[in-house]
């Protein structure tokens, strides 16, 4: 038996208003969702915990942690679908929170008049299910991929309160991002963008292979998600550095339609160019947002075409 080992009793870097902030309290998830019994272990450590390589085990957990904080009452995503971590998509949502307050005079926003869409909503429906949960914001959600928009209605319709508040639509044109989707007339508060990573299927199971091998010190040949992810999901032509610069390019011929544009971006060395498209679309505003989950970083971007106040610059 390895020596116990000493936890903060919070998360570093994540945001103050996160409910994830504490270790996972398998006593209260257990209560919410009975399923976890099955999953939960003893780790080396003599902690309980579960078993983060098994696919089952983490689709599980976050089905508990959605019923336990979000009051979920079903929610499941198809085989091989992305199974995203919860607190890191907290984090993004109670981070654009703070942004979209910048224009109603710094309070924070809740209500369904807080209109998002949220581009690559995927089977599992996060964003909304946080955004709504959260801060009662509405939304819309867009996928290229008919079976995550249908496991995403499932959701939607087996979870009354999500019911006219959430909707989702498909995107039938794969090489569009807004085009097919935001209506004439229609107007959002903001855009939630996490895009593919990687830029081939070969790089995603290679980054899959390196993170495995890490965590597991021996290498791994074949590795399994653990977090899942159809191809659509975790890679696309240029990876999230292009899916960028499609965006932000798109996202000038619907400048009225939303205040607030954003995406996530996982590597730091893409920045450049994203500053460099956002500024040649001519945005007025251009905002960065750092966020850490242990040891990894990322950080959101947004932009707008609106103009809020002296101190807008790229931060």
């Amino acid at each position: 038996m390895l020596k116990k080992k000493e936890f903060p009793k919070e998360k570093q870097g994540l945001h103050p208003r996160n409910l994830h902030r504490e270790r996972y309290d398998f006593g209260a998830l257990l209560q919410s969702c009975p399923e976890l019994t099955d999953f939960v272990i003893q780790n080396p450590y003599q902690d309980t915990s579960i078993d983060f390589f098994n696919p089952d085990a983490v689709k599980m957990l976050n089905r508990a942690l959605l019923s336990h904080f979000y009051n979920i009452e079903w929610w499941d995503i198809p085989t091989g679908y992305l199974c995203p971590p919860v607190p890191g998509r907290a984090d993004y949502i109670h981070h654009l929170a703070d942004l979209v307050a910048i224009d109603i005079n710094e309070t924070i926003p809740i209500g369904k008049q807080i209109r998002c869409l949220d581009i690559g909503v995927g089977a599992n429906c996060i964003y909304p299910i946080i955004g709504n949960k959260a801060y009662g914001w509405s939304f819309v959600g867009s996928d290229i991929d008919p079976v995550a928009i249908e496991n995403a209605q499932k959701i939607i319709r087996l979870n009354p309160s999500l019911k006219g508040v959430v909707e989702v639509r498909l995107q039938k044109t794969k090489s569009a991002i807004f085009n097919g989707i935001l209506q004439p007339d229609e107007h959002f508060n903001l855009v939630i963008c996490n895009p593919p990573f990687h830029t081939s299927a070969e790089e995603a199971k290679s980054g899959s292979q390196r993170k495995l091998s890490n965590l597991k010190g021996r290498k791994i040949k074949n590795p399994t998600l653990n977090f899942g992810g159809q191809n659509n999901e975790l890679w696309c032509p240029g990876g999230e550095a292009q899916f960028a610069r499609q965006m932000i390019a798109e996202s000038k011929l619907f400048a009225g339609s939303c205040t607030w544009f954003s995406i996530l971006i996982a590597k730091s060395e893409h920045l450049p160019a994203v500053y460099h498209a956002i500024k040649s679309a001519e945005a007025s505003e251009i905002r960065t947002i750092h966020m850490a989950q242990g040891n990894k970083i990322s950080r959101i971007v947004a932009w707008s075409f609106q103009r809020f106040g002296a101190d807008s610059k790229v931060k």
